[in-house]
């Protein structure tokens, strides 16, 4: 993660970070998930079942593919230089758009929409994290990721 002096932390509103690298989502990822959150909906975890829905497949859950905003974000997040830890804030906002098939490969946009001083030494960084799938026009989703920073 790329960092940079406090004082230019307000330079980064409004600009495009990059794109992480492309990841599968394959279906044992979909089952691991589902594993943990309980979530067996067959629309996740039943191949044969979820060929006769309009996807046409097993699709991931909404919030596995949401759940990989900090991986795919760590290496193109900006972070302030002299970082003693940064947290997630939660979410400003997330509307899911389509999903996510399996076996889809899939990358995180991101660019930064706000930087604010919460506090001294306490900087709050609004990103927004746009994940593409490849061949696709539309994204899975759209998110504002909430980081905040401590210094």
């Amino acid at each position: 993660m790329p960092f940079v002096p406090v004082s230019q932390l307000q330079d980064y509103v409004g600009k495009e970070l990059g794109r992480s690298e492309w990841m599968t989502i394959d279906q044992e990822r979909i089952n691991q998930f589902a594993e943990c959150t309980g979530d067996h909906q067959f629309i996740h975890v039943d191949p044969v079942k979820a060929k006769h829905t309009p996807f046409g497949g097993t699709i991931a859950h909404g919030f596995l593919s949401l759940s990989l905003v900090p991986k795919l974000m760590e290496s193109l997040m900006i972070m302030p230089e002299g970082l003693k830890m940064a947290v997630n804030y939660g979410l400003d906002s997330v509307r899911f758009i389509q999903p996510v098939k399996v076996n889809s490969r899939v990358r995180l946009a991101v660019s930064i929409v706000d930087v604010i001083e919460k506090r001294a030494g306490q900087w709050l960084i609004k990103a927004q994290a746009t994940l593409e799938i490849e061949g696709e026009e539309k994204p899975a989703y759209i998110a504002e990721p909430l980081t905040l920073c401590f210094v």
